[in-house]
């Protein structure tokens, strides 16, 4: 179920996503302003992932409202990937037909002695690139190989190219933290509108 809100209280507008899915593995319900001010409650059971979300939100000016059933007593795998299938099917939806918005971001955050590249498009055209070499296998009792399928569920499923690039680092909770941050930076570039923009910035008149 989605459903789509243009204004708020004061009558200005915003683009708003409410989105829930439920399987026999994860119960989850979302709702996302893209035209907020970074404030998050988000609650999947998994603590560090909490964490990587609350800064992405924080980073990207987006609101977020996230609660999460999966089953963790089988691993956390369930549980990433389908937040990134709904919070990229918030996104997309939340844009609209994506009229006036700069479309790209990008964004280089350093973490200490890491460093990582976010560059994405909002073309309506999915693919991930994903360059981070992540040393350690958990941080916490978070499974690391599944940053990867975070990213790639949130790309193909709210249409974005999404690149991230490792320059430097050797902690592996500074390299991801890096990573979503940077990301978060890239997503509230490519949804800010410019007024100079007449449609969509594409030349064939969509960007789906």
């Amino acid at each position: 179920m989605s459903s789509q809100e243009n204004r708020d209280r004061e009558g200005q507008d915003t683009r708003r996503a409410t989105m829930s899915r439920k399987t026999s593995e994860t119960a989850i319900s979302l709702s996302i302003n893209l035209d907020g001010r970074g404030t998050s409650t988000i609650q999947t059971g998994i603590g560090f992932f909490d964490h990587m979300l609350t800064l992405m939100a924080k980073h990207g000016l987006f609101d977020l409202e996230l609660r999460v059933a999966g089953d963790l007593e089988v691993d956390g795998h369930h549980t990433v990937e389908d937040v990134g299938i709904v919070l990229g099917q918030a996104i997309k939806e939340a844009l609209g037909d994506k009229a006036g918005i700069k479309r790209y971001g990008s964004a280089f955050v350093p973490m200490d002695e890491a460093l990582v590249l976010a560059a994405l498009d909002f073309g309506g055209r999915p693919y991930l690139v994903y360059e981070v070499t992540l040393p350690a296998q958990q941080v916490g009792q978070f499974d690391t190989e599944l940053i990867r399928e975070f990213f790639q569920a949130l790309a193909v499923n709210g249409g974005m190219n999404i690149h991230l690039k490792q320059f430097s680092g050797v902690n592996t909770h500074h390299l991801v933290e890096a990573a979503f941050k940077a990301l978060g930076q890239a997503i509230k570039q490519g949804v800010e509108v410019d007024p100079r923009i007449t449609g969509v910035l594409s030349t064939k008149g969509t960007l789906e």
